[in-house]
């Protein structure tokens, strides 16, 4: 390896993640290449020395920048940097490029393709789109080395890599070398920025028409590569980002590309700013900064990254007395234990040091906070919070029932926040002797709930405690949510005589109440608790412990009234009792992992 190639792998080392050194694209020989031992490759660099653009490049290769495992979604991205078929803006438009997407976990693959040149080619035109072809089989080709889903590569082009990416958005098909017929080259996606599209004088780049298809090419020749007419069906779904005084490279490349695609019915966005010129990469200032979060959009509408956040399930197992659990779902559907079902935290409050029915939610403050149930037979409840869900501050005994004579328990907890009044509520069940004779049945020990609460705002002084909501039944495991500006109860009726044993919804349009009389039923024929809900993609999904099955169920509606059973749908970890689901970042995921 000479120096400046040295100091290329060395760019690509200091700014990637977890990337390997160059990759040979053609390690049997470049097709149609020219021996020319005096067309040496040339690299120039900035006033700090790092590289800053390759030009000359007749050994085409193809750099990793794999993203960390703990963040990897399985999506690729080949990048092809821009530099008018003369050189490659391989720093600004590549590896910068490539650790970007890598924050996403996209693995990238910087393609440094060869300058098309009479010098070292029998046909100039088609080398880079050979280089193109070959980078994408070779990639599919390697998905499982590179932990990558082959379905989910797509390819990326600024200004005439631009051109480079949408003529093999376009041409993949085309027989320009000898190949395996078996693995595609065709991307899943295609994401162009300031790109060259068309070869007709007017609106193309005279440069990047000049230097890939020659001082004076044919009218075919020039169709052929003017890639917004040769769009078809099967051209893949597209991102176009350009700016309106693109002097350079007019604007106009990229409405035709879109237009046509539009024809085509092919999925397909475009993003023009009102300023930013030609070559501003990653965005400079003004609204051209905000292409890249509005590519993630795109990524995240194509379930090309994963979202930000996450769904944990909080939960116990057993009794239990072993404390805290976490599952977490990327859907809300598929759930997994965390460290394979260990526990997080040992339960140290109370008569019988349980923690049952674990409720978290996010304050107000950013910090996370949590009830549970400590025993069968207490007057109050744990609690404790934390900045992580790793770290959690010292476990305190709330007396919630301590002043009310009779009490016979105080079970499943949760808090709910009130963002217009900055006020924490606590609400759970409790039977209280004597109370509410009516409802009392002989049955399951007698048991006769109502939901009682007190309120807070610091978890260190607490309101007297009140009822808080006397359906005329049974009423135990109440979870509330806000919407829009109402209230949800999703409830558990306790009736034993007869049979309920089901969940219900109440409204109110304060925290504290009154809530509405409640529903019929949400949940099917079998004793469900425990609910506990979480809005997905515009639909409130409900889940519950269908206890006498030993399995988890869920509900889901996009009105609150009308309720579908989706209890097929969803999986949840063998031996899961009921806690609540929240979202958290991704970030704590990790930590929690």
């Amino acid at each position: 390896m000479n120096f400046k190639s040295f100091l290329l792998v060395v760019c690509f080392t200091t700014l990637g993640f977890s990337q390997q050194k160059e990759i040979t694209l053609w390690p049997d020989g470049v097709p149609g290449s020219i021996q020319n031992d005096a067309y040496e490759e040339s690299v120039t660099y900035d006033v700090l020395e790092v590289v800053r653009g390759v030009s000359k490049v007749s050994q085409p290769t193809l750099t990793p920048f794999l993203a960390d495992s703990s963040i990897a979604n399985g999506t690729a991205v080949i990048i092809c940097p821009g530099g008018g078929y003369t050189h490659l803006a391989i720093n600004k438009e590549g590896c910068k490029v490539a650790k970007w997407l890598n924050t996403l976990g996209i693995s990238a693959f910087v393609l440094k393709y060869r300058m098309p040149t009479d010098e070292t080619m029998t046909d100039k035109t088609v080398g880079p789109l050979q280089d193109a072809q070959e980078a994408m089989r070779m990639v599919r080709k390697n998905a499982k080395r590179y932990n990558i889903d082959a379905s989910k590569i797509g390819i990326l082009g600024f200004s005439a890599g631009g051109h480079l990416a949408s003529t093999l958005s376009t041409h993949f098909n085309d027989k320009v070398y000898e190949h395996d017929a078996s693995i595609s080259a065709r991307p899943d996606f295609s994401v162009l920025v300031y790109p060259v599209i068309s070869m007709k004088d007017g609106v193309t780049h005279a440069g990047s028409k000049r230097n890939l298809l020659g001082e004076n090419p044919s009218e075919e020749r020039i169709n052929q590569y003017s890639n917004a007419l040769q769009i078809h069906n099967t051209t893949p779904p597209t991102f176009l980002v350009h700016a309106t005084d693109d002097t350079v490279v007019p604007v106009e490349n990229s409405l035709e590309y879109y237009n046509t695609l539009k024809q085509y019915d092919v999925p397909a966005e475009l993003h023009i700013y009102e300023n930013g010129g030609h070559g501003f990469g990653l965005g400079v200032s003004g609204t051209n900064a905000n292409w890249p979060n509005d590519l993630k959009q795109w990524f995240l509408a194509h379930d090309l990254v994963k979202k930000d956040e996450v769904y944990l399930f909080s939960y116990f197992v057993g009794n239990g007395e072993d404390g805290l659990h976490f599952a977490y779902s990327e859907d809300g559907y598929k759930w997994e234990s965390l460290r394979n079902g260990a526990s997080y935290l040992t339960p140290e409050v109370g008569k019988d040091k349980l923690m049952r029915d674990p409720c978290i939610i996010k304050g107000g403050d950013g910090k996370y906070h949590m009830v549970w149930t400590v025993s069968w037979t207490d007057k109050g409840i744990g609690y404790a919070s934390s900045d992580d869900l790793v770290k959690w501050s010292t476990q305190q005994f709330i007396p919630v029932m301590g002043k009310m004579e009779g009490t016979r328990n105080t079970w499943a907890p949760e808090i709910t926040y009130d963002d217009a009044t900055g006020v924490y509520m606590i609400y759970w069940a409790s039977t209280i002797e004597g109370k509410f004779p009516e409802t009392k049945s002989k049955k399951e020990n007698g048991y006769n709930h109502r939901m009682y609460y007190t309120t807070t705002k610091d978890f260190k002084t607490f309101t007297d405690t009140k009822l808080l909501y006397e359906p005329g039944f049974n009423v135990i495991d109440s979870s509330i949510y806000t919407w829009e500006d109402k209230f949800i109860m999703f409830l558990k009726d306790e009736t034993v005589e007869p049979e309920q044993k089901n969940i219900k919804m109440a409204f109110s349009d304060n925290l504290e109440g009154p809530y509405s009389q409640a529903s019929n039923p949400i949940s099917g024929d079998y004793w469900a608790e425990g609910p506990t809900a979480i809005r997905i993609e515009g639909k409130w999904i409900v889940y519950f412990d269908k206890y006498k099955n030993h399995a988890y169920g869920a509900v889901a509606s996009s009105d609150l009234k009308n309720w579908e059973d989706i209890s097929d749908q969803v999986s949840f970890p063998e031996g899961l009792r009921h806690g609540t689901v929240i979202k958290v970042p991704r970030s704590m995921l990790k930590n929690l992992k």
